[in-house]
């Protein structure tokens, strides 16, 4: 059952599959850890596992920081789920420390401390932000986050395209070469990787990252603009015909490799390999019409967030894209990233269609109930969401904490459980029973999605710290800029610190 930090530390650096998860809270896992863990919350990790870690006999090391007791928990859930192969990490982070290995403060490690090294290696252009606040040739400023992201803050005027929706809607949007396109995210990665993709694909523009986001942009005393609605219209025939020419560019020169439909199903069928089969288009095309088995992965967050969506080292990974375009300009990143099994799939016409949202995962159900008059509510969504919006007088906690909430609570008879769609409050019920025997627990039905009473916003019932996700510089409400400067200047640290982990194999073409 347990494992040494130097096992793991050579299985790592070799070519085996191994999954590597950490199982306290986000927050706290943002503190430090092994730069190949993942944050796998004990709370959610029903949730999380079959999308990290499809295949059940993969071997798999979970941790937590001093043996405190959490991947001992997380052991005992993983076995009752069917995985065969669980070890656990000897004194967690504590251990690894002290084997002289490298702990990483952070989230996302593998792909921002990627996206500083290819900023080193490729010697991406940069222009600060007051260089670009005085600029009056013809410009087009592109903001490559997810539209959510993009809506709540954004440089005026900035367009948003996604990540590896870069390269393929592009060719429209700066159809002249002496139109300067500039590339920006929030802090430093995806804009330099989005930057780097246009360079990549060879467009004839200057092309420069806008150096620290719209987090430098504020920082320099710049407003933003919030709510926009600009979008990247779906490319003319023209513009689809250069992205198409970029990319076969792209394939060739990072080495990106292919794979037809009858190849795939021999793949999904093989029970010796973790495949992991990921679209990469937007959202309503995946809703519209996706491979059947395949998973959502936007490109452009898939190399901004790979620990999200790939749990395992060394598996195989299918992308997914009818256009070719998207599909390789994420696959020429992650094959940079050290990951040696990737593949475009490139025949589909025989394998099986889907159509709308993934379904969610059928989970045990607790007996619901639409009004909580009389009851006291305990709200397990992240204390984020909480903290914007949550049923009046509710407390908020965190499932794998019920003996802290049992500790900060009054008494009562009667308890209401919810969460975000109330997924999450059911898994918790049977837990919470236990925990508050004396009273009779049901769970809100729908969850906070489904309430349609008032709300209100605030943290004063914290039954635990709020260490369970991690904060955004923009989601402080206090010394935002002070956040905003120590989270860009991690971000550059990264690079010197990677230097120190032989388990990391980032590489260049």
């Amino acid at each position: 059952m347990a494992i040494s930090a130097k096992r793991v530390s050579e299985r790592l650096a070799g070519s085996s599959e191994l999954a590597l998860l950490d199982v306290r809270e986000q927050g706290v896992h943002y503190r430090g850890h092994p730069f190949y863990a993942c944050s796998a919350p004990l709370s959610r990790l029903e949730l999380m596992i079959g999308d990290l870690v499809p295949r059940k006999d993969v071997p798999v090391v979970l941790l937590d920081g001093k043996s405190e007791g959490l991947a001992e928990k997380a052991f005992r859930k993983l076995h009752e789920l069917g995985y065969s192969d669980v070890s656990v990490l000897e004194h967690g982070c504590v251990g690894w420390k002290a084997a002289g290995l490298e702990l990483f403060s952070g989230v996302n490690v593998p792909s921002k401390a990627f996206g500083e090294f290819v900023e080193h290696r490729y010697q991406t252009p940069r222009i600060p932000p007051e260089e670009l606040k005085q600029l009056k040739e013809k410009m087009v400023i592109l903001d490559s986050r997810p539209f959510e992201e993009y809506r709540r803050m954004s440089i005026p005027g900035a367009i948003n395209v996604p990540g590896a929706e870069l390269a393929w809607r592009v060719h429209d949007l700066a159809p002249e070469p002496d139109t300067l396109v500039v590339v920006n995210c929030a802090g430093r990665t995806r804009s330099i990787i989005g930057c780097q993709s246009l360079r990549n694909a060879g467009i004839p523009n200057r092309v420069v990252a806008l150096k620290d986001g719209t987090m430098g942009w504020d920082l320099a005393g710049f407003e933003c603009e919030r709510g926009a609605g600009r979008v990247a219209p779906v490319p003319t025939r023209d513009g689809r015909e250069r992205a198409l020419r970029a990319a076969e560019r792209v394939a060739v020169r990072f080495e990106v490799k292919f794979v037809d439909g009858k190849t795939l199903a021999k793949w999904q069928a093989d029970p010796t390999r973790t495949l992991y089969l990921l679209d990469v288009r937007t959202r309503k095309e995946f809703e519209r019409w996706h491979l059947a088995g395949s998973r959502h992965a936007p490109g452009g967050q898939l190399v901004q967030a790979s620990d999200e969506y790939v749990g395992v080292r060394n598996a195989r990974v299918v992308l997914f894209d009818k256009e070719l375009v998207r599909a390789v300009m994420t696959a020429s990143w992650l094959n940079q990233m050290g990951w040696d099994d990737v593949h475009v799939l490139e025949d589909f016409s025989a394998l099986a269609h889907e159509s709308g949202p993934r379904p969610k995962p059928e989970i045990k159900k607790w007996k619901t109930t639409r009004g909580i008059a009389g009851a006291t509510v305990l709200d397990l969504s992240t204390s984020l969401r909480f903290h914007y919006s949550h049923v009046p007088g509710a407390w908020w906690g965190v499932r794998s904490r019920l003996d802290e909430a049992a500790k900060k609570m009054p008494k009562f008879e009667k308890l209401v459980l919810t969460s975000e769609d109330g997924v999450l409050a059911h898994l918790a019920a049977p837990e919470a029973a236990k925990q508050f025997s004396r009273a009779e627990v049901a769970v809100l039905e729908g969850g906070n999605a489904g309430w349609a009473g008032p709300t209100e916003s605030g943290i004063e019932r914290a039954t635990t710290e709020r260490d369970d996700v991690w904060y955004k510089p923009y989601d402080h409400t206090s010394d935002y800029k002070k956040h905003a400067r120590d989270y860009l200047s991690w971000e550059v640290a990264l690079l010197d610190q990677i230097k120190r982990d032989p388990t990391i194999r980032f590489r260049s073409y």
